[in-house]
């Protein structure tokens, strides 16, 4: 069974094409049903095992988010009261396209539904396991029910058989039973290529980040003047220039020893996985908030953080050993003197890191001391670069102020995690670029020098690059500016909250109520507030009058991937143009769950020996995806001609056109189809 499973997704990774076609979800989400019963108490327990590639949504989901929950939902029968779902931890992370939670489940599992039964009789309890599943490249099937039967024995408090325990599984449930243990750890939930490769970006970006961090603590107050007196002493105290370049490189060493060893402590205590499960728990991430305002506050001269006069007296002391010893000792003392300015820059690396889990605070902390060792075992290398270092003066406060200000604007970034996970609406897009758009202007200002710090040099003029790097600051806040209206910034992407968390998701002076248009009733506004059509026919008679080609977008509310497609993809430059001008969109959305009329409801059959009720409209569109195209994936898109008839550009998916340069080209392929029909 494993291995037709592992061939199954094979097929699914290996050709795209696959995912255009019509999915088995018995092939992709196996449940087995059994029920488990104590006395007046029992539980219904669906076994789930999901191919490799694959997830379902957990149960619990944040408020708004756009996924659908996985529950096992039991009809309402006399004599049996349903109580709570339970399910294992389920994996969780921040999209940052979408600020929205994500939360699903991998492999094997087993989830819950406990219930009660008050009866002298034997019952039968009927149900449905519903799902949603995507693929991890992106693609999602139609929300899916499998229904269950299960026998109950009857229970009254006068029951002879009270104490028994039973268990009584159903005709497709296991032939042992099932072990209640939730059991979260599994073969098929270890991370895949696709999340490996990820990761190890994730880590290429914290080392970098890391490496330019610590240049940036170089040229602080506390550390740029230790350069020359390091490197003096070194060259002075050393019996040959070949001795002095090795004290110098082991003094490097030891730095480099001393912050790795601190990235080390962090990964063995918090585990390689839990700094990762840390960055999307809300209250962590107050405290990171809490924790760089702090660090940004000292760093703009509020306080200094300092450590312990006897720590650096002690330190001082055992540097004068001589030997390899006093040489860490020596490198132990630089950074417990240059505290005040490092400690919120490696705070800051820490807390980013968390974001990445694993290895991610090694490599952070490795980046960090490479950057500050490397110009004290250059310089004792080559003394005659130290010619060519500016003089200490003001201007390294200034360096300070400034990572205080970009400290300050990061803080909000977690903030905003934490809003987000709880769907509180508190920090929506406008107020986060405000607060940044205040930040910036006032680093910009500073940098213009309209505004002195407390411990600044008195300044008769701008230097160059200040002025120049204070110009770019104030362009930056410009650019900032019309997000408050509903602009993309595609620049910082990633950092504020998405476009749909906003005060004024389609735009400020939209009206969110005014949802159709006066021209045309049947016509809705849809993602980027285009024109959309959610009634097929009425969308082709439309399209037959405008003489336009109609485009046929198959999606859902809980498609997360659609979200995506929609934001990314549909408001790029010249393909919302061929959107809008050049043809008729209708949406269909296959788990939308408004009742058909009685006339439409009924059983059909999409696929040999398959059957689906129809008794929602998200259903009709399911059960015409199936039928017409042979698909159940979404997003899913297809053209339409005059007559009904298909257009020769074939389908399109966000797997193969999730990109604006593909998509477009697409769509340019169907309206040249269009045309040459004509």
């Amino acid at each position: 069974m494993k291995f037709y499973a592992a061939f199954i997704a094979l097929l699914f990774l290996s050709f795209g094409s696959t995912f255009s076609q019509l999915v088995n979800y018995e092939d992709v989400v196996k449940v087995k049903f059994s029920i488990q019963q104590k006395d007046g108490e029992g539980e219904v327990i669906a076994s789930i095992d999901i191919i490799p590639g694959w997830h379902i949504n957990s149960n619990k989901l944040p408020k708004d988010s756009y996924a659908k929950p996985t529950d096992i939902k039991i009809n309402p029968t006399q004599g049996i009261s349903v109580g709570k779902l339970t399910e294992p931890k389920p994996i969780q992370f921040i999209d940052e396209d979408l600020g929205d939670m994500q939360s699903h489940h991998k492999g094997k599992l087993t989830m819950k539904r406990s219930f009660k039964i008050s009866s002298d009789k034997d019952l039968t309890l009927k149900g449905v396991f519903f799902f949603s599943v995507c693929s991890e490249s992106g693609q999602c099937l139609n929300p899916h029910e499998y229904p269950f039967e299960l026998s109950v024995k009857a229970f009254t408090t006068s029951s002879s058989n009270a104490s028994d325990t039973a268990q009584i599984t159903s005709n497709t449930a296991a032939e042992e039973p099932i072990d209640s243990t939730d059991k979260t750890t599994t073969e098929d939930q270890k991370p895949n290529k696709e999340d490996s490769g990820k990761k190890g970006k994730s880590l290429w970006v914290i080392f970098i980040l890391s490496f330019l961090s610590g240049f940036a603590a170089l040229l602080t107050p506390c550390v740029f003047p230790m350069i020359p007196m390091t490197v003096s002493f070194f060259t002075k105290q050393s019996q040959s220039k070949a001795a002095g370049i090795r004290n110098a490189v082991l003094y490097g060493l030891s730095i480099i020893a001393i912050y790795v060893l601190l990235g080390t402590i962090i990964t063995a205590i918090f585990g390689p996985s839990a700094l990762n499960e840390l960055s999307t728990n809300v209250w962590f991430n107050l405290v990171f908030f809490i924790l760089l305002v702090v660090f940004a506050i000292s760093f703009l001269g509020a306080f200094e953080i300092t450590l312990p006069n006897s720590w650096l007296n002690k330190a001082n002391n055992a540097s004068y050993k001589g030997g390899l010893l006093g040489i860490f000792f020596m490198a132990l003392a630089l950074a417990l003197v240059s505290f005040s300015c490092t400690g919120p820059i490696v705070g800051t690396l820490l807390v980013e890191s968390a974001t990445i889990g694993g290895i991610a605070p090694f490599i952070g902390m490795f980046g960090f001391s490479l950057a500050l060792a490397l110009p004290f075992t250059l310089f004792a290398a080559f003394p005659g670069w130290m010619n060519s270092l500016p003089r200490s003066g003001g201007w390294l406060n200034t360096v300070k102020v400034v990572l205080g200000f970009l400290e300050l604007a990061l803080a909000f970034k977690f903030l905003s995690n934490a809003d987000l996970v709880v769907q509180g609406h508190f920090l929506e897009r406008e107020v986060f670029l405000a607060i940044w758009i205040g930040i910036f202007l006032v680093l910009a200002l500073y940098l213009l020098g309209f505004i002195r710090m407390p411990h600044d040099s008195p300044m008769e003029n701008l230097s160059v690059g200040r002025t120049l790097f204070g110009t770019t600051v104030l362009m930056f806040v410009i650019y900032l500016i019309p997000g408050l209206w509903g602009a993309p910034l595609k620049l910082i992407s990633g950092f504020p909250p998405p476009l749909a968390y906003s005060e004024s998701p389609q735009g400020v002076g939209s009206s969110q109520a005014a949802q159709s248009y006066s021209d045309n009733p049947d016509m809705h506004l849809g993602p980027q507030n285009l024109p959309v059509f959610h009634d097929l026919d009425k969308a082709k008679a439309y399209a037959e009058r405008m003489n336009k080609p109609l485009f046929v977008d198959f999606t859902g509310r809980g498609c997360n991937i659609c979200r995506k497609m929609e934001e990314k993809v549909w408001g790029e430059p010249g393909i919302i143009e061929l959107l809008r001008d050049k043809m008729v969109i209708v949406s269909l959305y296959v788990d939308e769950k408004t009742e058909l009329p009685k006339e439409e409801q009924g059983v059909k059959e999409y696929a040999p020996g398959k059957t689906m009720t129809i008794r929602e409209v998200g259903h009709k569109w399911s059960y015409l995806q199936a039928t017409r195209y042979k698909s159940n994936t979404q997003p899913y898109y297809r053209m339409i001609g005059q007559g009904d008839q298909d257009l020769a550009n074939g389908s399109a998916d966000y797997e193969h056109h999730g990109n604006a340069e593909d998509f477009k080209a697409w769509l340019e392929k169907g309206i040249q189809e269009y045309e040459k029909n004509q």
